[in-house]
């Protein structure tokens, strides 16, 4: 799909080269959007998001990266940019309530039930409390660890995706595989 022809068509905005994108790419994209926001109705908005991004910023495009690459790194980038959103939205909410200015917070749980192909877990209550695990990791780790074990990306393709080297890929797996262990087992040894 990388080929020259194909690129030009994008920059032209044909309407058969983004169709072609959207058939190639949209599963790929909204599984590594669920990835990092488990919630179905989020991730359908913000792999929409990635496509408008895409068709906004295809002349920028100089293919350095493979298209491929740079779409995923498009798709981290808008999954993560919404968690922060989210987490200042708790954070304010979190401030009103102790100021007195309490504003009714949804209290239903943010976690639905999905099928993502990375993930096979029995029931809800796993795929919460992984999710919540893997959120809790640093940013850097918790990227690494979403596309590595979860999309199952490559070594080579996470590193392209996150500009990082193979062995600062490594280390960084290395420590989410730790501060996850450490989580869960605590989680766990809790629940007994």
């Amino acid at each position: 799909m990388e080929d020259k022809q194909f690129l030009r068509d994008l920059k032209d905005r044909k309407q058969s080269a983004y169709s072609k994108l959207l058939d190639e790419f949209q599963g790929k994209v909204y599984n590594t959007c669920l990835s990092f926001v488990p919630n179905r109705e989020d991730a359908e908005d913000i792999a929409q998001e990635v496509f408008v991004e895409v068709y906004h910023a295809i002349s920028k495009f100089k293919g350095e990266a493979r298209l491929s690459t740079w779409i995923y790194r498009i798709s981290v980038n808008k999954s993560l940019e919404f968690i922060r959103k989210k987490n200042a939205k708790k954070r304010f909410g979190f401030m009103q309530s102790i100021t007195g200015n309490m504003i009714p917070m949804d209290k239903s749980t943010y976690f639905t039930e999905f099928d993502h192909p990375g993930v096979q877990l029995e029931n809800k209550e796993r795929n919460e409390t992984l999710f919540q695990a893997i959120n809790r990791l640093p940013e850097a780790q918790r990227v690494v660890f979403t596309l590595h074990k979860i999309d199952g990306m490559s070594y080579k393709e996470v590193a392209a995706i996150t500009n990082k080297s193979i062995s600062s890929i490594e280390s960084l797996l290395f420590r989410a595989k730790k501060n996850l262990q450490k989580t869960l087992g605590n989680f766990y040894k809790n629940e007994k």
